[in-house]
């Protein structure tokens, strides 16, 4: 995975509920894996330490001459620290990554949110090196990535890449989990769905998934409800394309898998606001399957800061 000292590299990616480790060697081959449940109400030492036993795991042998993290919450790749999460891990927020995760496996580290390490991956596939990007990730929330001329945005404090915190005007008036209102996150991601469906029928539903049955039944309330959130998040993309230029837009996430009415319906609506340059852009899948995050992660130890062990003490 480091072409240029022909050394193995881990990635890790991890999430709220599970913990993803692969070795790669110099040339991308996986070598070995590993998957354990995240420790999430144990706190910020216990997932440190966590992470740290999975990349012993795919690396008995100590082959690795880095590691490179894709991590829940918003990531700060120059100060290795987590700026802001969700309460999906507790404590999570004011974590020392890169620094504490050093420390435990006696490797350099490079550390970035998850969605901007999955994206990275699909920037170095696109064919011109000075390319443009627009990646969300459309799930249980609307995260995001984006690259201009060939660079990833980290933004301060890391925070480049929330869509789902943008204005959005089918959201008008609903609470959002960061403490504002009316933004993307609350109106097209999963629960988003859901909970309009459950709105305009008074029943509920529990997951995205019975609605997406539901709507494939020809109940109108569930067809409202995903189409509703596609277009929004096909609104605030056709937005962003026309201020970035993208050269190639991913949706990636598990909302686009429930089918042809979601991703139709967000087409259209990232179609109609394009700008005349950009008329032909249109929305795609990702290149890469289930390694994408671990594949970005172990290709973060390139392209952004290495944190060393001892720099707590």
């Amino acid at each position: 995975m480091n072409a240029a000292t022909g050394a193995a590299v881990i990635g890790l990616d991890l999430g709220g509920t599970k913990i993803a480790a692969a070795l790669f060697a110099a040339d991308g081959t996986v070598l070995d894996r590993h998957t354990r449940p995240t420790p999430a109400r144990d706190g910020a030492a216990a997932v440190l330490d966590a992470l740290a036993a999975a990349a012993a795991e795919v690396d008995p042998g100590g082959l690795a001459s880095a590691l490179g993290i894709a991590a829940a919450g918003v990531v700060d790749p120059r100060s290795g620290m987590v700026t802001s999460a969700t309460d999906s891990i507790s404590g999570w927020a004011g974590t020392a990554l890169g620094a504490g995760l050093a420390d435990r496996t006696g490797l350099p580290v490079a550390c970035d949110n998850d969605v901007r390490a999955t994206a990275g991956p699909e920037l170095a596939a696109l064919a011109d090196r000075h390319g443009s990007l627009l990646f969300a990730a459309v799930g249980t929330g609307v995260g995001g990535a984006l690259a201009v001329d060939g660079q990833m945005l980290h933004g301060a404090s890391g925070i480049a890449g929330h869509l789902g915190h943008l204005p959005s005007a089918e959201a008008t008036g609903l609470p959002c989990t960061c403490g504002a209102t009316g933004h993307l996150e609350v109106i097209a991601s999963g629960p988003g769905i859901t909970a309009h469906y459950e709105r305009l029928t008074g029943a509920p539903a529990g997951r995205l998934e019975t609605v997406a049955d539901r709507a494939a039944q020809g109940e109108q309330a569930a067809v409202h409800a995903i189409t509703t959130g596609a277009r929004a998040a096909g609104r605030v993309l056709g937005g962003l394309a026309n201020a970035l230029g993208p050269d190639r837009v991913v949706i990636g996430g598990g909302v686009p898998r429930i089918g042809a009415l979601y991703g139709d319906a967000l087409a259209a609506a990232f179609a109609a606001e394009l700008m005349p340059p950009l008329r032909g852009l249109t929305p795609v899948p990702p290149l890469f399957g289930h390694d994408a995050a671990v594949l970005g992660a172990a290709a973060l130890t390139t392209t952004l800061p290495l944190h060393h062990p001892g720099a707590l003490r």
